[in-house]
């Protein structure tokens, strides 16, 4: 069946249309997506609004000065955003000079000594069972109860106890590499735990830094 030339030129048209709003789409997700500086890295790293990257800024900030003044790596840190669901990759390996995320990762917090913590607590007490936010230094391997670990030394005060705490950097088996958001993913005593193939990104990380790696915990 021929078409009529007006249903000829309104389905050119539409086409046109159609096509003109899949470019611009394109195009505004490109901007967006270069102006995070995150282009050829982790996709999981784009930030869903500005408020993301304004604290990564704050806190590699921090990080580098810290870092410049106490002979830590200022090339590469650890950033985990309590802030993001637990479901979605909230760990992040961060370039500081180049202003860019190389790797993501899901991560735990602790359930402060309770079956399922709802939310998020903090605690910097000994036995309690929870996350602590600040910045630490990650120091030397060991092997503990979950395989190969990393020893976590507190340098601020909501933190200053967790090498007494306990509190470590480590794989678990109940981790899933991929999000499973809206879902939420296990919880620790404490520790940042991650997936066996993220942790294995972070140890090729701190063995390549010739100088203790930083972590940043916030929200």
């Amino acid at each position: 069946m021929l078409l009529l030339p007006c249903m000829r030129k309104s389905i050119l048209f539409l086409v046109l249309v159609l096509l003109l709003a899949g470019i611009s789409a394109g195009a505004w997700y490109y901007s967006k997506f270069h102006s995070l500086g995150l282009q050829g890295a982790d996709s999981n790293l784009v930030a869903e609004d500005s408020s993301f990257l304004k604290k990564q800024r704050h806190f590699t900030g921090r990080l580098k000065n810290y870092a410049v003044a106490n002979k830590c790596n200022s090339r590469v840190c650890f950033l985990i955003d309590m802030s993001i669901s637990s479901g979605k990759k909230r760990f992040f390996v961060y370039d500081i000079e180049k202003n860019t995320g190389i790797a993501s990762g899901l991560v735990t917090h602790g359930r402060c000594n309770e079956p399922w913590l709802k939310g998020r607590k903090f605690s910097n007490t000994e036995g309690s069972g929870c996350s602590s936010l600040g910045l630490y230094k990650v120091g030397a391997k060991y092997n503990g109860r979950f395989g190969p670990a990393y020893k976590l030394h507190g340098l601020d005060s909501t933190n200053n106890n967790a090498f007494r705490r306990f509190v470590v950097l480590h794989e678990m088996d109940c981790i899933p590499e991929e999000e499973t958001f809206p879902f939420p993913i296990c919880q620790s005593d404490g520790c940042p735990a991650v997936a066996h193939g993220f942790f294995k990104k972070l140890q090729e990380e701190i063995a390549a830094s010739a100088d203790p790696v930083l972590l940043y915990i916030y929200e």
